[in-house]
């Protein structure tokens, strides 16, 4: 009998909190996995029990035995092939993906195809960026008559303490080249160009972004049919955005291509403490309610981008664990939904699975709008 879970990365920065959330709700089940075996263990010891060690390395043959005994793995770093989600899949385990590489999850979409062979559920695009922006872009559109685009905007906390994975990332997509969807056709998009003024509403108020990688904007034109979609980046920092912004236009960010400057630039943003650990995220979308061409804008912010990431892991990972979902490949989206108490959200399962109730998103503020186009 499937019962165990396992967190690929369980001892890393998200990895750690998701096995703590999980942890408390199913104790001694949960395994915090990952090449370091002391590491893991080193984690453990901190959650009394709840939380057990596992070597585990996804770059080596999967262990037939470990996955009878798994009913869910929520995968917390990067990957290269999609052999281990596949195996998951196939054998009945289901799957969580807390990562944010656009060219992997086309990879692992492609194991549609084979739909019928794979008996698990994946579940993709989870966290903060892609995760609630996909959740809060769907709550927007699904109050409009016709959709015409969605605008995503995400301002992250400098101040605030990233993965290793999460920092790379960033940098690596400082200066790069990515595609995204406009009047439904794909169009070649360049990192920090296009400027936007944009309001994220209380204490951020209004802030200049710019056009960043996030893969939300690759999914979300097919998943909510959705015309054009764009997302936009900047900092609490606002020294720091217009800087990035002015190397980017002369030429400066493809330095971060050199081995060693990319070294340097990963450590200054671990370890520089520019501005706070705030971050908000703004979704505008366009269409047509009642006849009136409007915007329906919904925001929200809080403290830790890593914590939140962890907590919408966790609800997604619970549902997935104790209910019933379609195998296959899913985008949050397609399967969860957001629910409003007020400045509150939680995360339910959109087909209305019987069993836990809503899953609360603690600690963040949640606000929504409407205006005239």
């Amino acid at each position: 009998m499937k019962t165990d879970i396992v967190v690929v990365g369980g001892y890393g920065h998200v990895g750690a909190e998701i096995c703590r959330l999980l942890g408390e709700q199913h104790p001694g089940v949960v395994y915090a996995a990952g090449r370091s075996l002391e590491r893991a263990e080193q984690f453990c010891r901190t959650t009394d029990g709840k939380v057990k060690p596992l070597r585990l390395s996804v770059g080596e043959a999967v262990d037939g035995e470990l996955l009878k005994r798994t009913k869910l793995v929520v995968m917390c770093l990067d990957q290269q092939d999609t052999a281990f989600a596949e195996a998951c899949l196939r054998s009945g385990t289901h799957y969580v993906d807390v990562s944010a590489n656009g060219e992997y999850f086309r990879l692992l979409q492609s194991l549609g195809d084979t739909a019928a062979e794979l008996k698990g559920t994946a579940v993709l695009s989870v966290g903060l960026a892609p995760g609630l922006t996909n959740l809060l872009s769907l709550k927007a559109v699904n109050e409009l008559d016709t959709r015409e685009r969605i605008d995503i905007s995400i301002m992250l906390g400098l101040g605030d303490s990233h993965g290793q994975a999460a920092l790379e990332w960033t940098v690596d997509s400082l200066g790069s080249a990515f595609e995204r969807v406009e009047q439904a056709r794909k169009v070649a998009a360049r990192s920090f160009t296009e400027r936007k003024q944009v309001n994220f509403g209380g204490t951020p108020g209004t802030r200049k972004t710019y056009l960043f990688p996030f893969s939300d904007q690759q999914i979300l034109p097919y998943t909510l049919k959705v015309p054009s979609v764009a997302t936009r980046l900047c900092f609490d920092s606002r020294a720091a955005t217009s800087g990035i912004a002015l190397m980017r236009k002369i030429g400066l960010t493809t330095l971060f291509r050199n081995k060693v400057i990319r070294k340097l630039t990963v450590q200054a943003f671990g370890k520089l403490r520019l501005g706070s650990e705030q971050y908000a995220v703004k979704v505008d979308a366009y269409g047509v309610r009642g006849g009136k061409a409007v915007v329906m804008e919904a925001g929200i912010e809080g403290m830790q981008e890593s914590v939140i990431t962890a907590r919408v892991a966790a609800g997604v990972a619970l549902s997935v664990y104790e209910e019933t979902h379609p195998a296959g490949i899913h985008h949050i989206e397609q399967l969860f939904k957001l629910q409003a108490n007020g400045t509150q959200l939680s995360l339910s399962s959109a087909a209305g699975a019987s069993g836990r109730a809503d899953y609360p998103l603690d600690g963040l503020t949640f606000w929504s709008g409407i205006r005239s186009q």
